[in-house]
C-alpha cells in the first residue's frame, strides 16, 4: 500500500481551488523525521498561504476541515494536528496498518499494487565493446540498469531492456589490422577472446602513441600560452585599481590557472603514452615500423563496413567469441537483456537517416564537406556524417531511436551511462527532438566513477582497468574469507560443507558489489573498498542479507515454519508494542520506496528503505519485543508473522536490486 500516495491523492482533492499549480505543494507532502511529528507532516500551508495572502496556520485549518469534511480523511488519518508556523502532522490509524500487513502476509507482491496506467519503458544500459572485455566501468551502467529493470517490471510497467553493444566500429578495425600483423596463433586457438583483447591493446597503444608524438608540441605551445596568460592576469591582479577590480582579475586568474591544470594533464597522459613504448625496446621497434597504422586502421573499418569479404569472415569469426565472454559475465551477474541489437544492426540504416536530415533540411554541410546539425543552446553542431563518408555514433543513435519508436513505440527512453557522455546525450535528444520525434521522455541516467582510495579512477597496481571477472572473483574470495569467519561464531547449527559456504561467499561477495554501487547516489563518484563492501555493520547487502539470516535463524530456533504460519486460520498481527508499530508502519512503506526510486530513476531510494527504515526498525523490535519468550502463544505468534514480513520484505527488496539472499550465514 502506498500511504503517501494516498495521502497526497486526498490533499490534492483539497486544495484543487485554491491553487493553479497543486504538484509542487503535494511534493511538501512527505514521511515525518520524527515520529512525534506523526507518520507523516505537510509544509505547503506556508507557501500556500503566500499565494492566497492568508496567515499558514489559518491555511492548514481550512485544508484540514476539508479532508475529513469532505474528503474522508478519517478512513486513512487520525485526525491531524496543526504545529509550529502552520505544518500538518498526519497519524495513520493503526487498523489501516494492520489490514495492509494482513493483506501483505498471503500475497506474493506483499501488497504492492501494480501501476494504474503501466507505460512502455526501453532501458538502454550495460552496452560494451563486444572486442574487448568487461571492465570495472562497465559495472555501474550495469547493475543501475537491472536494478531499474526489475523494479519498474515488478511495478507492472512494460519494461524492454535493450543492450546497446559496440560490435561495429573502430576497435574491430583494430583487432583485425592486429589479428592480420601480429597474433599468435596458439594464443588464439587456446583463448581467442584474451588473444583478440591483447590484440586490441597493442595495436590501439601504437595508434596513441603516434597520435601523442604527434599532438605534443602543439600541446606544450599551448601551456606557455596560458602560462604567459597566468602572469599577465597576476600583473593585472596586483595593479589593481580597488578591490572590485582585483576580484575581477583573480577570477580571470583563476580560470586560466584550471586552463592549464586540464592542459597539463592532458600533456602529461601524452607523454605517458609516449614513454610506455619507448621504454619497451620490442614496443618502439614495432612502433617504428608502424608509424601509418592509425590510417590502416580506419582503412580496416572502412573495407569492414564496405562489406569486405575477408573483414566480414573475421568479424564473423570473432563476434561469437566476445558474446560468449559477455554472456557468462552477465549470467554470473544474474542480469539478461530482451535485446542486444549492436551498431552492425543499425549499420545499412545510416545512410537513409543522413539523407533524412538532409531532406527535412535539419543536417547541412559543415565545414570541410562534413554533415553537420546545428542545435540551439549549443556552440558546437553534432557531426553525423565525416568528410570521408564516415558514420558517427550519433549517427548510430538516431537510427537506433527512429527504429525503437517504430517497433517498440515507448513513452519513456532509459539510457544507462556514464556522466562523461552527458553533452553527447544533450545534443541527441535536442537533435532528435528537431527531427520531429517529440511524443517520448528521453532520458540520460547518468552516473559517476568508481574510484580507487587514491582517488582516481579504480585501477590494478600495474595502471590498468580492472577487469570485470577479476573483481567478481576478488569479491567472493574477500566474502569467503567473512563468511568463514562468521560460521566460527554462529552456534546456530552445524557447520555447513564447504561447497555450501562457496555457494554463500558467491552470494555475499557479488551481492556486496552490487550494493555498494546501488547505495550511492547514483550521480555521485565513489571510492571502491573491499572491507566496506563487505561490512556486517553498515549499509552493505553483507548487513542486509545477515538481516534475512537471522529471521530464518529465528524460525529454526522457534521450530515455526512461516509459510504454515502465514496460512492458518485465525492468523493474525496485533500491534501492542510502538516497537511493532514503528515497524508494521515501514513494512508498509515497501510499495512507497519503490515509487521513490521511479521518480528520478535512482535505486539508492531502494536501498535507504531497507537499511535507514526497515532494518533499523527490525532491530528496535527485536531488541525490544521478545520473539521466542513472547508472553502468550498469540503474541508470539503475531511476532513471528512480523518476522515474516520482514525477512520477505528484505528477500523482495534485494531482488529488486539484482541481489540474491541465502537462508544461513
Amino acid at each position: 500500500m502506498n500511504l503517501l500516495a494516498k495521502l497526497r491523492e486526498k490533499i490534492a482533492a483539497t486544495i484543487a481551488g485554491m491553487t493553479d499549480d497543486p504538484q509542487p505543494l503535494l511534493e511538501l507532502v512527505r514521511r515525518s523525521g520524527d515520529p512525534k511529528f506523526g507518520d507523516y507532516q505537510a509544509n505547503l500551508a506556508m507557501p500556500l498561504g503566500k499565494q492566497l495572502g492568508k496567515p499558514p496556520r489559518e491555511v492548514a485549518k481550512q485544508i484540514i476541515d476539508s479532508l475529513q469534511k469532505d474528503h474522508n480523511l478519517a478512513e486513512l488519518c487520525e485526525p491531524p494536528e496543526v504545529a509550529g508556523p502552520g505544518f500538518i502532522n498526519f497519524r495513520i490509524k493503526d487498523e489501516v496498518i494492520l489490514n495492509a500487513l494482513q493483506q501483505a502476509l498471503t500475497d506474493e507482491r506483499l501488497g504492492v499494487a501494480k501501476v494504474a496506467s503501466p507505460q512502455t519503458i526501453i532501458i538502454d544500459y550495460s552496452s560494451p565493446n563486444v572486442a574487448k572485455p568487461l571492465h570495472v566501468g562497465h559495472l555501474r551502467s550495469t547493475v543501475i540498469g537491472g536494478a531499474l529493470d526489475r523494479t519498474l517490471r515488478f511495478l507492472g510497467h512494460n519494461v524492454i531492456s535493450d543492450n546497446h553493444i559496440g560490435d561495429w566500429g573502430t576497435q574491430f578495425g583494430m583487432i583485425i589490422y592486429g589479428y592480420k600483423h601480429f597474433r599468435d596463433d596458439s594464443a588464439y586457438k587456446d583463448a581467442p577472446v584474451a588473444e583478440l583483447s591483447r590484440l586490441y591493446r597493442l595495436v590501439n597503444q601504437l595508434v596513441e602513441y603516434h597520435q601523442a608524438i604527434k599532438t605534443l608540441p602543439a600541446s606544450d605551445q599551448e601551456l606557455a600560452k596560458i602560462k604567459s596568460q597566468i602572469e599577465q592576469a597576476k600583473a593585472a591582479e596586483a595593479a589593481a585599481s580597488d578591490k572590485k577590480d582585483a576580484k575581477t582579475r583573480a577570477k580571470e586568474r583563476g580560470r586560466f590557472q584550471k586552463k592549464h591544470n586540464e592542459v597539463l594533464e592532458r600533456l602529461n597522459s601524452l607523454r605517458s603514452k609516449i614513454a610506455a613504448v619507448e621504454s619497451d625496446d620490442k614496443l618502439q621497434t614495432i612502433a617504428a615500423q608502424q608509424a601509418n597504422i592509425g590510417q590502416a586502421v580506419l582503412q580496416e573499418t572502412a573495407k569492414l563496413h564496405s562489406g569486405d569479404e575477408e573483414n566480414l569472415r573475421l568479424w564473423n569469426e570473432f563476434m561469437p567469441h566476445g558474446l560468449a565472454q559477455l554472456n557468462r559475465a552477465y549470467e554470473r551477474l544474474n542480469v539478461s537483456f530482451d535485446h542486444m541489437l549492436g551498431e552492425s544492426f543499425y549499420h545499412d540504416m545510416l545512410a537513409d537517416v543522413v539523407q533524412d536530415l538532409k531532406d527535412s533540411g535539419i543536417a547541412v554541410a559543415g565545414d570541410e564537406g562534413a554533415t553537420v546539425v546545428f542545435l540551439e543552446g549549443f556552440d558546437t553542431p553534432m557531426l553525423v556524417q565525416k568528410r570521408d563518408g564516415a558514420f558517427l555514433y550519433s549517427t548510430s543513435d538516431l537510427a537506433t531511436i527512429r527504429y525503437r519508436m517504430r517497433e517498440w513505440k515507448p513513452d519513456v527512453v532509459l539510457y544507462v551511462v556514464d556522466h562523461r557522455q552527458s553533452l553527447h546525450f544533450q545534443q541527441l535528444f535536442a537533435a532528435a527532438r528537431k527531427w520531429g520525434v517529440t511524443d517520448v521522455d528521453l532520458r540520460h541516467i547518468a552516473f559517476g566513477t568508481v574510484m580507487g582510495e587514491d582517488g582516481k579512477p579504480f585501477k590494478t597496481r600495474s595502471s590498468t582497468t580492472v577487469g570485470l571477472s577479476g573483481l567478481l572473483d576478488d569479491a567472493v574470495e574477500h566474502a569467503y574469507s567473512v563468511v568463514t569467519e562468521n560460521e566460527q561464531r554462529d552456534d546456530d547449527a552445524d557447520p555447513l560443507p564447504d561447497d555450501a559456504r562457496r555457494n554463500v561467499a558467491e552470494i555475499v561477495g557479488l551481492g556486496g558489489l552490487k550494493y555498494v554501487d546501488l547505495s550511492h547516489n547514483r550521480d555521485s563518484d565513489y571510492v571502491f573498498k573491499y572491507d566496506k563492501m563487505l561490512n556486517k555493520k553498515g549499509n552493505t547487502a553483507t548487513y542486509m542479507q545477515y538481516a534475512y539470516a537471522r529471521v530464518q535463524s529465528i524460525f529454526r530456533r522457534g521450530d515455526v515454519d512461516p509459510v504454515e504460519l502465514r496460512q492458518r486460520p485465525g492468523a493474525e498481527i496485533t500491534l501492542e508494542n510502538p516497537h511493532e508499530r514503528a515497524l508494521a508502519l515501514e513494512i508498509v512503506r515497501f510499495e512507497e520506496a519503490l515509487y521513490e526510486v521511479t521518480i528520478d530513476y535512482r535505486p539508492n531510494q531502494l536501498t535507504s528503505y531497507l537499511f535507514d527504515q526497515l532494518s533499523k526498525n527490525s532491530s528496535a523490535f527485536y531488541e525490544n519485543c521478545p520473539v521466542l519468550k513472547a508472553e502468550s502463544q498469540k503474541l508470539r505468534d503475531s511476532r513471528f508473522l512480523l518476522c515474516d514480513l520482514i525477512g520477505r520484505t528484505i528477500k523482495q527488496g534485494l531482488w529488486l536490486l539484482g541481489i540474491d539472499v541465502a537462508e544461513r550465514m
